[in-house]
């Protein structure tokens, strides 16, 4: 569990890690670098179908991305991957940055 940049509760449930972690084996043992990303991102994008993308630069060449929902009372995340693919992922609406 974690807190959204807006104070939310946000769940990551143990289906959902191992979800993660199955389908993206690089980041296991990276759990708290997941939960640090939606606490603390470096930006966050808006999804296609409402929900968020919390973004963190981990390496020079890639970001992490951390896509989550959340309402007015808690949270949930859906997935965690990373990604070179920067320039493509900034075309959206960027809803959120770090000063």
């Amino acid at each position: 569990m974690t807190k959204s940049i807006k104070g939310i509760t946000i769940r990551l449930t143990d289906e959902r890690w191992v979800h993660i972690v199955e389908n993206h084996p690089e980041l296991a043992g990276n759990l708290n670098d997941v939960l640090l990303s939606v606490a603390s991102p470096d930006f966050i994008l808006m999804g296609q179908n409402d929900e968020l993308l919390a973004s963190v630069y981990k390496r020079t060449d890639k970001l992490l991305v951390v896509i989550y929902n959340e309402n007015e009372n808690d949270g949930f995340i859906i997935t965690a991957f990373f990604t070179s693919k920067i320039n493509q992922l900034l075309k959206r609406k960027m809803i959120w940055k770090k000063l």
